[in-house]
């Protein structure tokens, strides 16, 4: 029987790539994934969306190149691409021209064929010329990033086995399907199609979950939707924006500016009437504003319901109750009957529906002056108090006392 002994640098070659530098079992590899991907989502949501595609923060120069460098190793993504096939979306949201709106699209094609979706719009020069404005376009952007895009996660593909041995190759597909899923499939895809929404935004973005530390904040896309040029995601007082958290660091080690959050909503005393001062602060607090008065409209509607003594079909019960918080030119045909059907058998809230549609004409018209607008919102507040409903007649003090 042969045997033979391998020469000792070609036995410690071998050991070096099953185990890697760094060995460890598989509890290691596990976490050792989990710290990469997080490193990138922080990169994606920190530089690529509210530094760059948002202008919400600026950055030292040391972490964005730091991002800018990781991105490039760990997903081949540019930076001008990126901010401008985002900047496309929120200027056409759910519409035909949005390169993945799971409205338009199908929320199955989003999902899993987002990544697709992103790399045929990163061909459309239109697009790029368009949106990709304000991007790096230093000597390392054109020279290598921009240019060797493949070889990038090639280099991290080598440093992962180096570390790791085989298992690097599992930390490395990890790292390369992690943006694909978690941002062109959860955040594109089912942001726009299932959640929670606190804000009666333009589109149909909503909240994923309301603790924003897996994708880093990117959870709350109703809320960036609304003010997408907040540095900070989070709105209610239990929600939590992982991303915020690590941009008040690199503020506080001066390394970064907030340019931008969300108006916080602030009351003062009640006005004597409303005037210039409350129709600003009603405009430049609309959404919060809007969101109140959701909430004071659902709660007449849980209090109508009990007091009806006439017997409500289950299905009118069921879709006007989803529906009847939104604004009325975003309810879908299938749901009108329904809430006209509770509209008339309960005047409060047709009452409410109408008198939030007038409200909303308030910052939606374009051809009435301040003065004109100013005199509508104060008949508006006189005939809310007016109206025997207490709800209606609570926004209103509340309106009359919003500060700008």
């Amino acid at each position: 029987m042969l045997s033979f002994n391998l020469p000792p640098f070609l036995y410690n070659l071998l050991s070096a790539l099953n185990t890697g530098l760094l060995g460890g079992d598989l509890w290691t590899a596990l976490w050792v994934s989990l710290f990469f991907t997080h490193i990138t989502i922080a990169s994606v949501t920190i530089y690529l969306h509210r530094h760059q595609a948002h202008r919400s923060i600026d950055l030292h120069p040391a972490p964005a190149h730091f991002f800018r460098l990781w991105l490039w190793l760990t997903t081949a993504m540019q930076t001008r691409q990126w901010a401008a096939i985002h900047r496309k979306h929120h200027a056409k949201c759910e519409t035909a021209e949005d390169p993945h709106s799971p409205q338009t699209r199908g929320i199955k094609t989003v999902f899993w064929t987002g990544a697709e979706l992103y790399a045929q719009e990163a061909l459309n020069d239109e697009t790029m010329e368009k949106y990709g404005h304000g991007t790096p376009n230093d000597w390392l952007e054109r020279n290598v990033y921009t240019r060797f895009t493949w070889q990038g996660v090639a280099l991290m593909l080598i440093a992962d086995v180096a570390l790791f041995g085989m298992k690097g190759l599992a930390i490395w597909a990890v790292q390369m399907i992690w943006i694909p899923v978690t941002a062109a499939g959860i955040i594109n895809g089912i942001g726009h199609y299932w959640g929670y929404r606190n804000f009666e935004a333009a589109d149909a973005s909503t909240n994923i979950f309301p603790w924003g530390i897996l994708i880093g904040g990117e959870e709350l896309h109703n809320n960036h939707h609304t003010y997408p040029t907040s540095a900070k995601l989070s709105i209610k007082k239990y929600e939590f924006d992982l991303g915020f958290v690590y941009i008040k660091i690199l503020s506080a080690l001066g390394l970064a500016t907030i340019k931008k959050t969300a108006p916080v909503l602030h009351l003062g005393e009640v006005r004597g009437q409303a005037d210039e001062k409350t129709l600003e602060a009603l405009i430049a607090n609309r959404y919060a504003m809007m969101a109140q008065y959701a909430k004071s409209l659902r709660d007449v509607y849980r209090q109508d319901i009990k007091d009806l003594n006439t017997r409500v079909e289950g299905q009118v019960l069921k879709l006007s109750k989803r529906w009847l918080h939104r604004d009325l030119d975003k309810v879908p045909v299938f749901a009108i009957p329904a809430l006209a059907q509770a509209r008339e058998l309960m005047p409060r809230i047709d009452t409410m529906i109408q008198m939030r549609e007038e409200l909303r004409s308030l910052w939606l018209s374009t051809t009435k002056s301040r003065d004109q607008l100013t005199l509508e919102l104060q008949e508006w507040c006189h005939r809310a108090e007016q109206s025997g409903i207490a709800a209606l007649n609570e926004f209103s003090l509340q309106l009359r006392a919003v500060k700008i």
